[in-house]
């Protein structure tokens, strides 16, 4: 149960420092004129946000509080997991697109001319990219799954 806890908090405060994030962009865009929602970028990043808040919410309720049945938790597991990993790869893409939106915004003419700042940036998407297929290794090996609790068996059976 504390593990449960500790996921859903995490994943709450990732929303709250998300929240803050969208709110300093649209802050930051009305201070300088700048439009907002017009790139893939911003498409996919408000997607990615609203889809997190749309996970979050239900797994509080089915995992997180007491009156959810087992049934219901072992049947909502799969998709659980599933739209996890896939907002996780939508948020890393998402991250990317804005790497890239910054570059031809900031550095389009130099961009080909291997200066720090494009190295750096394409450094970080590498990264990045890494950084997604170690934790979709870790997601799809059994090795690394927390082994059943011995209520969840006994209620399998």
């Amino acid at each position: 149960r504390s593990t449960k806890a500790l996921h859903a908090l995490l994943h709450g405060l990732a929303l709250v420092i998300a929240l803050v994030g969208i709110v300093a962009v649209f802050e930051s865009h009305r201070s300088k004129g700048i439009p907002d929602m017009y790139s893939l970028h911003s498409w996919c990043g408000m997607a990615a946000f609203l889809l997190y808040l749309l996970q979050w919410l239900p797994g509080c309720g089915v995992f997180l509080f007491p009156g959810a049945s087992f049934s219901l938790r072992s049947r909502y597991k799969t998709q659980h997991v599933f739209f996890g990993i896939a907002l996780f790869a939508l948020s890393i893409a998402t991250c990317l697109l804005g790497i890239t939106e910054m570059l031809l915004f900031n550095i389009r003419d130099s961009y080909s001319h291997f200066v720090p700042e494009g190295v750096l940036a394409n450094t970080l998407g590498v990264l990045l990219v890494a950084f997604g297929l170690v934790v979709g290794y870790v997601l799809t090996r059994d090795d690394w799954k927390r082994p059943p609790l011995a209520e969840e068996l006994a209620l399998s059976m």
